[in-house]
Order: C-alpha cells, then structure tokens, then sequence
C-alpha cells in the first residue's frame, strides 16, 4: 500500500511537546509560539509573523486588517481551495475569479487588470503547488489601482519569487500579508496550524491585537500596559504551545526535508518525461520566475477519461493519487454569485490534473513502481 501523503515526524516533536507541558503554559503565545515565529522572521524576512490555527484563519485576520466590507470585490483565483474565498466571503465580500495560466493552475497575472472596478479592494493570489505567482506584475497592477496583495502561500513554504534582476524573494513576503499553512499535507506540518505573515509594518499592532481575540493581551505580558482590555474585533487564532512544539521540531529540519523531497520530485520527473510527451500529458512547469519547494508532484492528463484511467489502475495496485480542486466558480454555493464568465482552464485543470503520492518517507523504488503502473495503464489493448 502507498499511500497519498504519510506524516512525517522528525523524532523531537514529543520531546517539544513534552517540554511544553513542563514549562506550565499550553495556551498561547509561549515560549514555542515565539520561537517559530522568530525562526520564520529570521529566515525569510518577514516584518512580524503570527501563528495561527490555519491557514484559514490566518486568510481571515488579513480580510479583517484591510477592513473588508459588504460589496467589496476580492480577486482571485478561481482553481483554489475554498478558505481563500471563504475568508472574504465571510466579511460579506463578492468573490471575482481569474481564469488559470495555460501553462500553470495559478491565476492569469495578465487578465487582472481587466476585473478591477471602483469597488475592488484586494488580490489574492495563490501559490499553487508552492510555484510563485508572477508577483512583480501583479505588485504593479496593485500599486497602481491601491489595491491590498494578500498571497496565499498555504503550500509554498520555502519557496522564492525571482525577479527580472535575480533577486529572490520569499514567497509571503511581497505583498502587503502572506498566509501558510502546517496541514498534515504540507512540506511542514503540526497536524493543523497556519501563519499570517505581515509585510506592512502599519498592520504589526492591530494584527496582534485581532489574533489575541481582540484584546491588547500582548502588549500587557510585554508590560506596555498596566492591564488589558477589549480594544477592536478579533478572535481565538492562536495555536496551543503543544501545536508549536510539534511545529519547531519540524523547522529544525526544515533543510533536510525538502532536500529530500526535491530528490522524489525530481525522481518523479526525470522517470515520467519521456513517457508523459508520448501520451499527451503535461508535467509541472516551473516558470523562470519561480523556484521550486516540491510541494507536490502533478500531471495534466490529456483528458479526464485518461486521468480516471491512471487513477483507477493506481488504486487496483494500491496506489492512492488524487485529483484536487473543482473550480469554485462552478460550486454548488458560487454559481449564482458568479458573473458568468467562462473560466476554461480553471475548469480544464480541475477535469485534468492528477496529483502522485508525495512524502518524506517514499522511496525511489516505489516512485519507479508508481511509473510502471502508470505507463501500463494506457497501454492499448
């Protein structure tokens, strides 16, 4: 049996956690919460970092910092999971989809500026597959109608934007919030959390003043204030001590994780190429502004009744691999809210792309097992 995902533990996260009981504080914003929140600004320089609970919740604390209202427009992609839509919905905001690339399910950066209207307050793109949007267009559509960037960077721990001068950026770190996810199914994980990442140092105070449920409890145990109170809106978007610890074991051996993931992926590549050119498939493509974190490992089958093929015949082995998002343009709860715009390659990736079992622990020889299965499926009677 080869499952999807496995979990990965590094052998310290019961130790942290064991710690963490010890030192008498489980909630909150303790001594493991601070570390890895020191550990992300120091490693990649974000201005304040903030875990949270989800990625989720983080989406929803950057839709509470910029203020969004009632008919606000949000722009974004339309081949995502539903939090990023729901963060805004919430807050009474109308979803506007972009279509995908041709060559990559992220949002189409050139049909941006086409969707804003007087009432567009923000874009969310999404780092699909942990593969950069390309964020120097999008910064400067952004710059130039002042519209907020939130990147929803849930899969793209460890992964850079490169610009037209070589610099690499990490991804979160170029628009005004960047939000993470730590789900069992990303590269770094504490079974469920997340992480708001906060750019624009304007937002540092009120966003630790929403994520301590809208309290100015922070600045209290800081001693900056005599007592705290209630002072704006907020909620309970901390994560346990017990959450953190499991956390900071993971990003002691952030290196070698994706070391090791890199080699699967690239396994996974090198063994499909030929095979996926003669068959119509079309592998990841990486663009040349955008690094790879190995997040995942995909295909886009030729059509959906070639990926129900492979998936079939995976599963006859015991092979479990995926299909992801159904555009949510489409959804059951969006599609009277949506403006009617045909949106072909959100729709194309969701019939189309097949995602292969990727984690720590897979071996190459199982890899190879998984490219033979795959090969022999559509082979012709």
């Amino acid at each position: 049996m080869i499952p999807f995902n496995k979990p990965y533990l590094t052998g310290k996260e019961i130790h942290y956690i064991y710690d963490a009981v010890n030192t008498g504080k489980l909630s909150g914003n303790g001594k493991y919460t601070q570390k890895c929140q020191q550990f992300f600004e120091k490693a990649y320089g974000f201005k304040k970092c903030l875990l949270t609970t989800s990625c989720t919740d983080a989406l929803e604390m950057a839709a509470i910092l910029i203020n969004i209202q009632p008919g606000d427009e949000i722009i974004m992609p339309s081949y995502t999971f539903v939090s990023t839509a729901n963060a805004f919905v919430l807050r009474g905001a109308k979803i506007v989809f972009a279509d995908s690339r041709s060559d990559h399910p992220g949002m189409d950066e050139s049909s941006i500026e086409s969707l804003i209207t007087n009432k567009t307050k923000a874009i969310v793109p999404v780092h699909y597959a942990g593969v950069a949007c390309d964020m120097g267009k999008i910064m400067e559509v952004a710059d130039k109608y002042g519209l907020f960037v939130i990147e929803d960077a849930a899969q793209a721990i460890d992964s850079y934007y490169i610009g037209k001068n070589g610099k690499r950026r990490a991804l979160g770190t170029i628009g005004h919030f960047g939000t993470f996810s730590f789900h069992e199914t990303k590269n770094i994980i504490s079974g469920e959390g997340g992480m708001l990442a906060i750019n624009d140092e304007k937002f540092i105070k009120r966003a630790e003043i929403i994520w301590e449920k809208g309290t100015d409890r922070a600045a209290f145990f800081r001693g900056e204030v005599d007592k705290y109170g209630w002072v704006d809106v907020g909620s309970s978007f901390l994560p346990s001590e017990l959450i953190s610890a499991f956390l900071y074991a993971q990003l002691e051996n952030l290196q070698n994780i994706q070391e090791k993931r890199l080699s699967l992926w690239n396994r996974y590549y090198e063994a499909l190429s030929e095979f996926s050119k003669a068959n119509g498939i079309h592998l990841q493509s990486l663009p040349s502004f955008g690094s790879n974190n190995a997040h995942m490992f995909y295909m886009v089958c030729k059509d959906e009744g070639q990926r129900e093929k492979i998936i079939r015949s995976l599963k006859d082995n015991q092979i479990l691999a995926v299909f992801h998002y159904l555009s949510l343009h489409a959804s059951k709860f969006y599609i009277e809210k949506h403006d009617g715009r045909n949106l072909p390659l959100a729709d194309m990736f969701s019939e189309r792309l097949i995602r292969l079992p990727l984690y720590y622990e897979l071996e190459f020889f199982q890899i190879d097992q998984i490219v033979k299965i795959i090969e022999e499926s559509l082979i012709v009677d």
